[in-house]
């Protein structure tokens, strides 16, 4: 859109992950286990989003919260090292920041989170200014965000009326209760990114057909990711499935879901047809999987499209 100053504006959480990686097995109770590798990078599906769509050459607004803290303080310089506009995110003294132990075993992950800062983001914390001056907003992680969780519907409903194109990843429910009422939600997305295991919990279906007429009635675009079997989008009563980019050599598959989103959604504002967004969010989730964590194998355009380019066979621009 014209006149406005960000691409993107993300609402969402903040945290860093600790990574361990090539673990002699999966831990016992009582026992202790050796983990060869460990790596602290950025973490949340926002910030992963938020700092690959940057990368990518979009210009990123990111509304959030953290502890004045040295976790807090490692994910502002990674945001701001991005290129993601932080003016918007708090930070105070009685929080923590919010972390994540990931155990990686193959393409395969286990995780504990502790929430921190995470759960305290409210919509009084929102920055309207922001949203205002961009042309999309992305929100993600919907149910370890406890303070914001009753006003998603609002939030999504008073950025389309300033014009926003609008995207929402619900992510993993902890609780596995799954309690979203979409119905209130989705007619307020533009596009809708779950994975299919999400689709399938929220919706209590046996299959992403029958999980996607459930919600046909009030869901607009429906892009789900499927690792590494591709993704598949519905439409207008289309359907559109995109084969994944394989990597035969997978560091972690940390952040590949949220760098699909950032790919798909680089696309999308650029007004390029669903079927373009979703090869590009492909192709995009594989390179993320040819580094540890979500964020360091996003350097630039120019490096993200080599690798597309070289790695993937992917000819696009």
């Amino acid at each position: 859109m014209k006149n406005k100053q960000f691409d993107v504006s993300v609402i969402g959480e903040l945290n860093i992950d600790i990574i361990l990686n090539h673990n002699d097995s999966f831990p016992e109770m009582g026992k202790e286990i050796l983990a060869k590798q460990m790596n602290v990078t950025m973490g949340s599906s926002s910030a992963i989003f938020a700092s690959n769509l940057s990368s990518l050459g979009a210009s990123v607004a990111f509304i959030g919260k953290l502890g004045s803290d040295i976790f807090g303080d490692m994910v502002m310089q990674t945001l701001n090292g991005s290129k993601v506009d932080t003016s918007a995110i708090k930070q105070q003294d009685e929080l923590c920041t919010g972390a994540t132990i990931v155990l990686n075993f193959g393409e395969d992950r286990a995780m504990v989170t502790h929430p921190g800062a995470m759960e305290h983001l409210t919509i009084e914390d929102i920055n309207w200014d922001i949203i205002k001056r961009s042309s999309h907003l992305h929100f993600s992680s919907f149910f370890i965000q406890k303070g914001i969780q009753k006003d998603i519907a609002a939030i999504f409903k008073e950025a389309k009326k300033h014009g926003l194109t609008t995207s929402f990843d619900m992510q993993w429910d902890p609780a596995e209760k799954w309690n979203i009422d979409l119905a209130a939600i989705l007619p307020h997305v533009n596009i809708f990114l779950p994975n299919e295991t999400e689709l399938l919990q929220i919706t209590n279906c046996s299959s992403v057909e029958k999980a996607i007429a459930q919600i046909a009635g009030f869901a607009n675009v429906v892009v789900v990711k499927q690792g590494n079997k591709g993704s598949t989008s519905f439409w207008k009563g289309k359907t559109f499935f995109q084969p994944a980019f394989l990597n035969n050599n997978v560091v972690d598959a940390i952040g590949a879901g949220d760098s699909f989103n950032a790919g798909f959604i680089y696309k999308f504002i650029q007004h390029q047809p669903i079927e373009v967004c979703q090869e590009f969010g492909n192709v995009v989730g594989a390179i993320s999987t040819t580094a540890a964590g979500g964020t360091t194998a996003f350097k630039d355009k120019e490096n993200i499209l080599k690798t597309a380019k070289e790695k993937f066979g992917y000819a696009g621009k």
